[in-house]
């Protein structure tokens, strides 16, 4: 089943937006499919408020390859900023991302790229309105890269799941864990 997001369903406040996201987590859960999620994604209060959520963040002070920061855009007057990010996600092309390096304990180099202010703030468009769909079908037990998980939940798991073994010695226990470096 598709469920095609008509404009009933598009958000005028924060509040409605967090009830978008429920009811995408919901049906998604369900296994029903979507389309018009671009519609979603442009939407104003989606904008807006992935542009609050990079304004937050510690690292909006910091540039991409363009030299621009959070506040160029904060600058703007709303509704031209609004436009300014629908009309780049009709054609949107992110650009290249700044490289710099980062020194690790062990003395050795981390390569980080930092988008541009603008392809933060459309990639958390898309972030806001993907992110539920996605995790109502992802397996409970992955922590790789998602909200509200850490390492220290998937240790948890994995305790648990050996300690389980003891009950039932004649029932093998496998713990596979990928660590990435």
């Amino acid at each position: 089943l598709i469920i095609l997001l008509k404009n009933k369903f598009f958000t005028s406040n924060e509040t409605k937006l967090k009830n978008f996201q429920d009811f995408l987590y919901k049906k998604s859960k369900q296994g029903m499919a979507f389309t018009g999620l671009i519609e979603a994604i442009s939407n104003e209060q989606t904008i807006t408020t992935a542009i609050h959520n990079i304004k937050g963040n510690t690292g909006s002070r910091t540039s991409g390859i363009d030299e621009a920061k959070i506040n160029k855009y904060l600058q703007i007057p709303k509704q031209e900023l609004i436009e300014l990010i629908q009309n780049n996600l009709k054609d949107y092309k992110p650009k290249p991302v700044r490289r710099i390096y980062i020194k690790k304990r062990n003395g050795k180099l981390r390569p980080l790229g930092i988008p541009t202010i603008l392809d933060r703030i459309i990639q958390e468009c898309i972030r806001l309105i993907i992110e539920p769909i996605c995790e109502a079908r992802f397996y409970p037990h992955s922590y790789g890269f998602r909200p509200y998980r850490a390492q220290k939940h998937a240790i948890r798991d994995i305790v648990n799941v050996i300690n389980a073994s003891t009950f039932s010695q004649d029932q093998p226990v496998w713990a596979v864990v990928q660590c990435l470096e």
